[in-house]
């Protein structure tokens, strides 16, 4: 029989098809496991990431708890921040303010409290509501005192909270003032006439259309928006007067609207002096320890606020306000 032995160029070939198959084989193999590291460690860094982040908050939420509770046991002055402009959400809402007043208040180991205000102003409601518990509180615990401390600025609404204090106390350059009511809007009727674009608007009611920022105001309609406003204000003036008493050296600029820095404001008798949140502590009230109460969102809280109900609220006010009423 013949041998049919391959030749040497066709050993060479199949060896090198075997090796060229073994060493594709062997990369494929190296890229999976690479693969399978590189989604491992990914995993661990996520899943270290949300170990920390439970850390974090655990912390914050309980070791914060914890904290106040020590505090409040020991003398101290209590402080609550109004941070921001008055309205029905924040810092500055009835809301949160007047809890944080009361537990202030009722906390055997504060010997006084400071309200630090820091605020343009905002809604009239929301400060009125805010004035009136003040009030109420100084009248229960009448061995504890009110203090305002001002931070930057403390205008209209802030103020008409800040009147209602035992002492206010300001910065030489604060804000401080513009007793005074605005209502702002647009009014777009004669863009609109220009254009000849039509307001169609059905009301049952002669003034149920008021305010309607594409449809004309009537004299009528002004004069009751003056009237309202005038009422406001005396309200504001009102409060103001009772709040400062003989310390309020009038001019016919008091009520006028106009605001002024911190070292007027003391010559006018709408501030006592100056003074910031620790030297108010430690040189009037004489309690260094100061402890917060302002109510503060957890985590949770804030989440909610910012993708949620403040969406809707947005969505809510774009819909239905023309005009908005407030103390700047």
């Amino acid at each position: 029989m013949q041998n049919k032995d391959l030749p040497a160029s066709g050993v060479q070939e199949v060896v090198g098809q075997a090796s060229h198959w073994e060493r594709e084989t062997l990369e494929k193999l190296a890229f999976a496991s690479l693969q399978e590291q590189k989604l491992q460690r990914r995993w661990g860094i996520f899943f270290k990431l949300v170990f920390i982040a439970i850390l974090v908050f655990g912390v914050y939420r309980f070791g914060g708890l914890f904290q106040t509770e020590v505090d409040n046991n020991v003398q101290h002055t209590a402080l609550v921040e109004i941070d921001g402009e008055i309205d029905a959400e924040g810092s500055g809402s009835a809301h949160d303010v007047i809890p944080a007043l009361d537990r202030a208040f009722a906390e055997s180991g504060s010997v006084a409290v400071i309200l630090r205000i820091n605020s343009p102003g905002g809604s009239p409601v929301q400060a009125g509501m805010i004035n009136d518990e003040i009030v109420r509180l100084r009248a229960q615990y009448p061995e504890k005192k009110l203090y305002v401390v001002v931070d930057e600025i403390c205008a209209s609404g802030g103020y008409y909270i800040a009147a209602a204090a035992d002492k206010i106390f300001v910065n030489k350059a604060s804000v401080v003032g513009s007793i005074g009511v605005l209502m702002d809007g647009f009014g777009f009727t004669g863009l609109m006439n220009k254009f000849g674009v039509e307001r169609r608007l059905m009301t049952a009611g002669e003034n149920k259309g008021f305010m309607d920022p594409y449809s004309p105001m009537t004299e009528k309609q002004k004069a009751y928006s003056q009237a309202m406003l005038n009422e406001i204000h005396q309200q504001f003036i009102d409060v103001v007067r009772k709040g400062r008493g003989n310390r309020l050296k009038e001019t016919p600029e008091t009520f006028s609207g106009l605001f002024w820095v911190g070292s007027k404001a003391v010559e006018m008798g709408l501030a006592d002096g100056f003074g910031t949140v620790d030297s108010v502590a430690r040189d009037v009230i004489k309690a260094e320890d100061v402890v917060d109460y302002t109510q503060k969102d957890d985590l949770p809280e804030r989440v909610l606020k910012k993708f949620g109900a403040s969406v809707g609220s947005a969505a809510m006010s774009t819909l239905t306000k023309s005009s908005k009423l407030t103390l700047h």
